[in-house]
């Protein structure tokens, strides 16, 4: 279902154009979706456009109302949350954020191979849920922090040998599809492969900028560079790649 609009005059939108962000959520529990709306429609620059109820409503809507983000819930009737998401990224209709009520490194990984740009669990808090949807809606991949560094170890582990030429199909393909080849960094600068090892580890923005000794917009500046360079969607996928190179 398409929303009505609300008043969004005051919004400090946190989009590139200056506009509120544009979320669907798709959520098939009605009062978990109501409340996740009510959180949502708290924060001054965050729209919710639509609500769905299965993961099929899901990618129709996202390819009608091309939201910046869809909040993805990852068990749904008719089409699950990792499909709806692997579906909603190869149209190019959102960023995905997924949630789950479980930490299951099954649900991770479907995620984040499906090509969602991040991963929170429902029992985050609501500020933690208006946060996550303005890192990702800026174009930052984000995990729950409670699976964050088992995950990137783990998922890449699992990742013995490239099937594709290019970084970023590398980072967001099903595990056992993954690359060794370190020549892919050679485009990196010294900095942004500091940078790239300190994503491996798990470490925001802040927690770079103080082990660097340098301000926090430089490591953004570092982290959408080496991002361009490598072709990657998200740091999420930056963090797997350095792992798997063993930076």
């Amino acid at each position: 279902m398409t929303e009505r609009a609300h008043d969004t005059t005051s919004a400090a939108a946190d989009t590139p154009s200056g506009r509120p962000i544009r979320v669907l959520v798709a959520e098939d529990q009605s009062a978990v979706r109501d409340g996740l709306v009510l959180i949502l429609r708290t924060a001054p620059d965050i729209e919710v456009v639509g609500q769905a109820v299965d993961g099929e409503e899901a990618v129709r809507l996202a390819r009608e109302l091309r939201p910046d983000l869809v909040l993805m819930d990852i068990q749904m009737p008719k089409l699950d949350g990792v499909s709806a998401t692997r579906l909603v990224v190869r149209d190019g209709s959102a960023a995905v954020l997924v949630l789950t009520t479980f930490d299951l490194d099954e649900y991770v990984f479907g995620a984040l191979s499906a090509g969602a740009a991040g991963f929170l669990l429902k029992n985050t808090d609501a500020q933690g849920l208006v946060d996550a949807v303005r890192t990702v809606a800026r174009g930052g991949g984000l995990i729950a922090p409670t699976v964050t560094r088992r995950f990137i170890a783990e998922f890449a582990s699992r990742s013995p040998g490239p099937k594709r030429d290019d970084v970023a199909s590398r980072t967001a393909r099903p595990p056992g599809e993954g690359s060794g080849d370190r020549t892919v960094l050679d485009s990196l600068t010294p900095r942004e492969r500091e940078v790239l090892s300190c994503l491996g580890e798990g470490l925001t923005n802040a927690d770079i900028a103080a082990r660097l000794d340098t301000a926090e917009s430089t490591v953004k500046t570092h982290v959408s560079r080496l991002l361009g360079k490598l072709k990657l969607r998200n740091r999420v996928q930056a963090a797997v790649l350095s792992q798997e190179l063993g930076e």
